[in-house]
């Protein structure tokens, strides 16, 4: 390792690091494991809905005033947040595996329900808009998930990962803005 700055911080570092028992590096985990379980962490690790993240999806999909949305993982609220600045009237809420997380959800975004649980577990079905922000091996299983549970003319909406094979109905998004990629749950046909 070259002793420039970088060089001489990193051998510091692993200096420090060797003198340290290693069971001391997985006690200094312990409160990241209580604070995102590592079943969470299957999902999605942790990232929260970036700011003006869903910008413009009002703008794509129409909902009723009573429209039900739910953010699915909805970490400390950043999704719950989001969806009730583009649609104030409908009732949005949020689920999370992780306790700590669902609790400062729920103190964040006072007006939604948010709910300890699993995502997976907890029927979509009451929902006309399910968000995620997953990781890109789940949307098959979420959109498997969304076609089995939630009624027709329902949306899924999924910021940065595509369902796998399948076109979207619509897409936000671009060079300057992560993707938002829009599904709709099929109508039935009307002929």
């Amino acid at each position: 390792i070259p002793l420039n700055r970088f060089g001489i911080v990193l051998h510091c570092a692993l200096a420090v690091g060797a003198a340290v028992p290693a069971w001391s590096w997985l006690l200094a985990l312990t409160p990241l494991r209580l604070l995102y379980p590592l079943r969470a962490w299957r999902d999605a690790p942790f990232f929260p809905t970036p700011a003006g993240a869903l910008e413009g999806l009002d703008k794509v999909i129409e909902l009723a005033p009573e429209a039900r949305l739910l953010d699915a993982g909805c970490g400390v609220g950043h999704g719950p947040a989001a969806l009730h600045r583009l649609w104030p009237l409908p009732t949005a809420q949020g689920s999370e595996w992780s306790r700590p997380l669902a609790w400062l959800a729920a103190r964040r975004c006072h007006w939604a329900k948010v709910a300890r649980g699993d995502m997976w577990a907890m029927p979509w079905s009451a929902f006309d808009l399910v968000y995620l922000f997953q990781r890109p091996e789940s949307m098959a299983r979420a959109w498997a998930k969304a076609q089995a549970e939630m009624p027709p003319g329902s949306w899924l909406v999924s910021l940065e990962f595509a369902v796998p094979h399948l076109a979207p109905t619509g897409r936000l998004g671009g060079a300057s803005r992560r993707s938002l990629w829009i599904y709709r749950i099929d109508l039935p046909d009307s002929t």
